[in-house]
């Protein structure tokens, strides 16, 4: 039904804005994504309290007051967000548990199917596009859990996350918001030129500037072809976690999440001189091999006639489609104010993409899988593949539309195996409405890949969040074990290392 909408005023301006592009392309059939982040909290979940504290932070940002509308403008029909009065209460479900009849491990998979079951049911598109679920349930890591569904053409990943901590204060002060740790990257290289003479070291750094440019225009070229093949006919092998979403489009996911030591992490990053993301892509690397392994191994098993048939190749084509925040860090003092003030800011998917080749294979050393997965990374960031991928989507959906855009990227993607995101939370333990928080788990479905993987750090611990197709990786906990496994070998190998030294 076309709704009519005279020509603007001021004030209708300040109520209605155009969908972003890739906004249009999050709705299309072969991207209708949604962001889940699961929540977990100390106490009991006080509904009431949630829902006031909702009324006063969450629902005065425009996207989460906004509903999406069809309207006809210069002879095409075009979507828009139009602001509307939100009764929150519509969007906070609390299901009925009996939870008298649920213990322990059985409240865990309690959780899993309830979660997954949201894989199913799409947002009321005659409302803000958002839902929370809170549940009166005891999990082994929490006494309550809050889930949250956003549909994610309100924001990117990383925005729309640092927009919910931007409603939860410290729990050591109810009036502070969220600390996130500092990024600071490492300035060695320039400290060394600077230690020097000036004039012996200008010429050099001429040098290593015009080098840098050089190669940073042959990665990005390199990138840009094999962008383009993947989009048109270069496919990964065709593994055990590989899903062809060709068979069908609408899956229920499940979606698990496991908690380990960041300390850990932190650990092999010091020692090794990485980076948590070089960490967590190494040991993700290892676990995927480690998991490959033994997949192979079964199938082996299962059809021995075959000889040989079911051996993990030697050589494998598994790629993931990492996502990078392309916008200028949006502060959560920002989000806070514009909450509080009902002032805009630049919001909407701002996100591109990198694809990231895995080294698939078992290693004598564990080590070796940080080094490749770092030796990777490094020659990616030398490349402007992410702002690429992002600008050329921009240009596809307004010289082809977004239905051949998201075509276009639906093919590139399915060729490739799986999703990986990595977010940065607060570093104090922090408190949703009073709520102390034990965990965040966020995760993201809807895209053609039968695993995604995300990282958030918090407090001292890192959460592990897979969404996977079942029936594609029927043994979830069993990925989650092996990453545990080889974070414990690789953690061993680095202490190893470090007495030798």
């Amino acid at each position: 039904m076309e709704i009519k909408i005279p020509e603007a005023t001021v004030r209708e301006e300040e109520e209605e804005q155009p969908l972003s592009p890739a906004a249009r392309v999050f709705h299309a059939p072969e991207f209708n994504c949604y962001v889940i982040s699961v929540i977990g909290v100390k106490k009991k979940i006080e509904a009431d309290v949630i829902i006031e504290g909702l009324k006063q932070t969450l629902i005065r940002h425009p996207r989460f007051s906004s509903k999406m509308v069809s309207k006809r403008y210069k002879n095409r029909q075009t979507q828009i967000w139009v602001r509307t009065n939100v009764i929150v209460s519509d969007h906070v479900i609390v299901p009925n548990i009996q939870t008298q009849n649920i213990e322990n491990a059985n409240a865990d998979e309690f959780l899993e199917s309830y979660v997954s079951d949201l894989t199913l049911i799409p947002l009321d598109t005659s409302k803000p596009l958002w839902e929370l679920h809170l549940l009166d349930l005891k999990t082994s890591d929490a006494e309550n859990v809050a889930v949250l569904k956003f549909h994610h053409s309100l924001g990117d990943g990383m925005s729309l996350m640092a927009l919910v901590l931007a409603c939860m204060r410290k729990t050591s002060n109810p009036d502070e918001l969220p600390t996130l740790p500092n990024q600071t990257r490492s300035s060695s290289r320039s400290s060394r030129l600077k230690s020097g003479s000036r004039g012996d070291f200008r010429f050099l750094w001429l040098i290593m500037a015009l080098w840098s440019a050089i190669m940073l225009v042959l990665n990005t070229i390199c990138d840009a072809l094999e962008f383009i093949a993947t989009a048109m006919f270069l496919k990964d092998t065709e593994t055990p976690i590989k899903g062809d979403f060709r068979l069908s489009k609408h899956k229920r996911m499940s979606l698990v999440h496991r908690t380990v030591s960041l300390d850990d992490i932190k650990l092999i990053k010091n020692t090794m001189k990485m980076t948590v993301n070089d960490v967590v892509l190494g040991v993700t690397q290892a676990a995927l091999s480690q998991y490959l392994e033994r997949r192979y191994g079964e199938k082996k098993k299962l059809g021995e006639d075959q000889k040989n048939s079911n051996d993990m190749p030697k050589r494998i084509r598994l790629r993931s489609a990492i996502l990078v925040n392309l916008r200028p860090t949006t502060g959560i003092q920002d989000l806070s104010d514009m909450m509080a003030k009902g002032s805009k800011c630049r919001w909407g998917n701002w996100i591109g993409y990198i694809v990231f080749p895995f080294s698939i294979g078992l290693r004598n050393d564990p080590l070796e899988h940080l080094r490749s997965a770092k030796r990777i990374i490094d020659r990616k960031k030398n490349s402007l593949e992410a702002a690429l991928t992002f600008i050329v989507g921009k240009f596809m959906i307004k010289s082809f539309g977004v239905k051949v855009t998201a075509n276009i990227i639906n093919r590139a993607l399915s060729n490739t195996t799986m999703s990986f995101s990595n977010l940065i939370g607060p570093i104090e333990e922090i408190s949703f409405f009073g709520h102390p928080i034990t965990y965040m788990a966020p995760s993201v479905y809807g895209h053609p890949h039968a695993l995604t993987v995300h990282f958030q750090s918090y407090m001292n611990k890192m959460t592990i969040s897979l969404t996977v197709d079942p029936t594609v990786i029927s043994d979830t906990h069993r990925l989650l074990d092996d990453w545990e496994e080889c974070l414990e070998s690789i953690k061993a190998a680095v202490q190893e290392r470090g007495s030798i030294h």
